[in-house]
This record gives structure tokens, sequence and C-alpha cells, in this order.
């Protein structure tokens, strides 16, 4: 029989960086999950990733087990690596902070893929640009055509 599940927690850690400290050690507390067993789960799937933001759901039952999907980096993070700026900008509408290619974008794309609500590269494509216009990023050209 399956098990009940008792609630769900999201959180964003650095990969390989987690530990029993806030913000990770006082959610997962108040709902009764073993951190330091979580802390060593999630640090030995993401050493890999190390330093990167990752989001984390996971998903607790009511006899204080658990389990973790890790998802990729979000998209903000990633143009912020790909354009190697510091943070957005404050006013995105009047003041660009960075540029980046259409190649780039897809690049980011096809990697944020599998967390995205859409079903093409091309929708998420323009999803990703999206944020890119919001952080004050511009996007170099035109909308690649569809091949």
């Amino acid at each position: 029989m399956a098990k009940e599940i008792a609630g769900q927690l999201k959180l964003q850690i650095k990969g390989g960086a987690a530990n029993p400290s806030p913000p990770v050690g006082p959610a997962l507390g108040s709902k009764g999950i073993n951190i330091m067993e979580f802390c060593k789960q999630f640090n030995a799937r993401t050493q890999d990733k190390a330093g990167k933001v990752l989001p984390v759901v996971i998903t607790y039952y009511a006899d204080k087990s658990f389990d973790f999907i890790v998802k990729n980096p979000p998209v903000a993070i990633q143009l912020l690596e790909v354009t190697n700026v510091k943070s957005g900008s404050a006013e995105p509408n009047r003041k660009k902070v960075a540029e980046v290619s259409w190649d780039q974008v897809k690049v980011i794309a096809e990697d944020k893929m599998a967390d995205l609500n859409c079903f093409t590269v091309d929708s998420a494509m323009k999803m990703v640009a999206g944020t890119a216009r919001s952080m004050g990023i511009t996007v170099k050209g035109a909308f690649p055509a569809n091949n």
C-alpha cells in the first residue's frame, strides 16, 4: 500500500552545500523530517552541480520518511551565469545590463525544458527570452524561424 503523503516543501539550495542551518534546518525540522539524512542524500546527489542554486521539491509522508526531486537551476540564475553579471537590472525597461544571443537562449531552454510547462523548444525559448527581458537582458537579433 502507498504511503500517506503529509505534504510538500519547495526549497532552493546550493548544490552539494545543504546543511542544517537556516533556511534548510528550520523548514525540515518543523515538519519532523530528519535534517541530517536529507542533507547527506541531497549533497550526494548534487555533488556534480556544486555551487549552483538548485530547486528541490521534498515530499514528506505521515511516517516521517521523505523523498525529493532535484530540478535544474532557475532560468534567471542560468542567464546571470551566461552573461557574467552579478544581478539583473533594477529598471529593466530603461537600463539594460547585458545581451544574449538566441543560441544561448536555446541552450538554456533545452536544459530547462523538463521543468517548464511547454511542449516545444520554440515556446521554451520564448519563455526564457521573457525572463531575460524582465531582468534587463537584451536578446540580440530576431527570433529564429522554424527550420
